[in-house]
């Protein structure tokens, strides 16, 4: 009896611990579960503050890289106008206050192993730099065009740094690093051979001029110009119209040996050598006068610019550049961009060369 008891009881014991509930594995589980309920909730706030930064961010009028800075290149050859970008992403419009007649913002020259700024001053009409109104997400560029030589002749490393005031906060923008080389040889060529002889002749007869007329002294160096280029304009005129007369002996040898690309060759260069044409004799003289037209455009373009003073010969080195008359027969703003007056003038002078061109022209007959 005694021994059932106790088999009794001991079986008994192994049932209690099947059926008792086993603490441990459920506290384990629950503080799986509330760690993941922790990472969760943070991930949530996180997002949450994210999005919520963003739409209460502070005033951007000058907080954080809202205004940019940039060169429009990395490296400038001395001589080349040097022009910064301007870039808006604030909400609100920022002005860029002239700094006339000292160059617009700072320029940082790389000078005794650190930056320093560099300074100019220009004799203009203050009118010409106005203060600049960037619009929200508008981009504007700034020149130094006036101030170019004197800041930017020596060869070296530079940046542009803008200070902006808004209430009391004060924000600064400095572009990135960008380098001035040494002209290279064909861009002192031009210069030398072609730009600085015309543009000192365009001030010498600003000179002559009543009035210093800039209109009468562009009207005078294009005639100058002319001039100069009528020897090799003839010739190419000639030669083309030699082309034209030879055309229907062309079309006729075409016909003749239109299976024979060979004889075709052949005969034109007969044909060529016989009259004594040269087909490219119409293309080199215009060949030549266009680095001369493309100097005269620049001259025109910037030939009152105080900062080019230094291409000046020395008895021109005196003239006051901005005792000009710029007021053509009092119509015209030379300075200015005119949209209506220039395009018409220009519409009847093409006009006018086209009708001379046409009653010029020979009558060709066809070969028989």
């Amino acid at each position: 009896c005694r021994r059932s008891l106790l088999l009794t009881d001991f079986a008994n014991g192994l049932y209690a611990d099947r059926t008792r509930p086993r603490h441990v594995p459920e506290e384990i589980s629950m503080n799986k579960n509330k760690i993941i309920t922790w990472i969760i909730f943070f991930i949530a706030f996180f997002l949450i503050m994210q999005m919520f930064q963003k739409k209460q961010a502070p005033d951007p009028g000058l907080a954080g890289q809202t205004v940019s800075v940039t060169a429009i290149s990395q490296e400038f050859a001395s001589g080349e106008e040097v022009v910064v970008k301007i870039k808006n992403d604030t909400p609100r419009a920022i002005t860029l206050p002239s700094n006339c007649p000292k160059n617009p913002f700072r320029v940082l020259a790389w000078t005794n192993e650190k930056f320093e700024e560099k300074q100019a001053q220009t004799n203009i009409k203050c009118e010409l730099s106005p203060d600049i109104i960037v619009a929200p997400g508008e981009e504007k560029k700034v020149s130094y065009s006036y101030w170019n030589h004197t800041l930017f002749s020596d060869p070296g490393r530079y940046k542009v740094e803008i200070a902006l005031t808004n209430g009391t906060t004060t924000g600064v923008f400095t572009s990135q690093e960008f380098t001035v080389v040494e002209a290279g040889f064909w861009r002192k060529f031009f210069r030398t051979i072609f730009y600085q002889p015309l543009y000192n002749v365009l001030i010498f007869f600003i000179g002559l001029a009543p009035a210093h007329d800039l209109g009468l002294a562009i009207i005078l160096l294009t005639i100058l110009i002319r001039l100069i280029l009528l020897v090799p304009s003839q010739h190419a005129i000639v030669s083309q119209r030699r082309m034209q007369e030879l055309q229907p002996k062309l079309e006729h040898i075409k016909k003749k040996y239109a299976d024979n690309k060979e004889r075709i060759a052949a005969e034109t260069m007969q044909l060529w050598k016989e009259h004594k044409v040269n087909p490219f004799g119409s293309c080199l003289p215009l060949l030549i006068q266009f680095p001369v037209l493309i100097a005269l455009f620049y001259v025109i373009q910037n030939g009152l610019n105080p900062d080019n003073a230094y291409l000046l010969y020395a008895p021109f080195k005196n003239i006051d550049l901005t005792n000009i008359h710029t007021h053509f027969l009092g119509i015209l703003e030379l300075r200015e961009v005119n949209a209506f007056v220039l395009p018409i003038i220009v519409g009847a002078l093409q006009f006018f060369q086209l009708k001379l061109t046409m009653l010029k022209k020979v009558a060709v007959k066809p070969v028989q």
